[in-house]
């Protein structure tokens, strides 16, 4: 896939969000000098499916608390979710589901499924009366069953549009 980078982002970050070395990230991208990047350029994140191959896409609303899931641009579902804090807003912006992992254990529920940015994911919950409010740490909060749907559905290299 390929990654646009924005205003502020170091390729040692880009590395770290998509949860790759970055001599992985620097051997895809040869001509790329890590010390000068800039907003606009395009990266190559290897291992990862272009977002034009997989047919579904993710939109989340923070202010109204849902998530939607569409196929070729028809949506699919609608779920309800929890989103950040005041002290720890869920992130605005375009992200990809990079990898999956069921049970990890703690307040994620049974199913993890990470983003494009540095310790943020969709996940499942232990405490299931959090739905619908504002009180995780900036992840996107489902009810188990619903993550465990999602996750089943929509593979690795999903678009997430994160919107207020």
């Amino acid at each position: 896939m390929i990654h646009t980078v924005k205003t502020g982002e170091t390729l040692t970050q880009i590395a770290k969000d998509y949860r790759k070395p970055l001599n992985v990230i620097l051997n895809a991208n040869p001509s790329i000098n890590p010390d000068i990047i800039y907003p606009g350029q395009s990266i190559v994140i290897p291992g990862i499916p272009s977002a034009g191959t997989i047919p579904f896409q993710i939109e989340v609303s923070v202010n109204n608390r849902w998530l939607l899931l569409y196929k070729n641009g028809i949506k699919q579902k609608q779920y309800p979710i929890a989103v950040g804090r005041i002290l720890n807003e869920t992130p605005i912006g375009n992200f990809i589901i990079i990898n999956k992992a069921p049970n990890p254990g703690g307040p994620f529920g049974t199913m993890w499924m990470s983003l494009s940015k540095q310790h943020y994911g969709i996940h499942g919950t232990n405490n299931p009366s959090s739905i619908g409010k504002a009180v995780s740490k900036g992840c996107i909060r489902m009810y188990n069953k619903d993550v465990e749907e999602l996750a089943r559905t929509v593979p690795i290299g999903t678009s997430v549009f994160i919107r207020p």
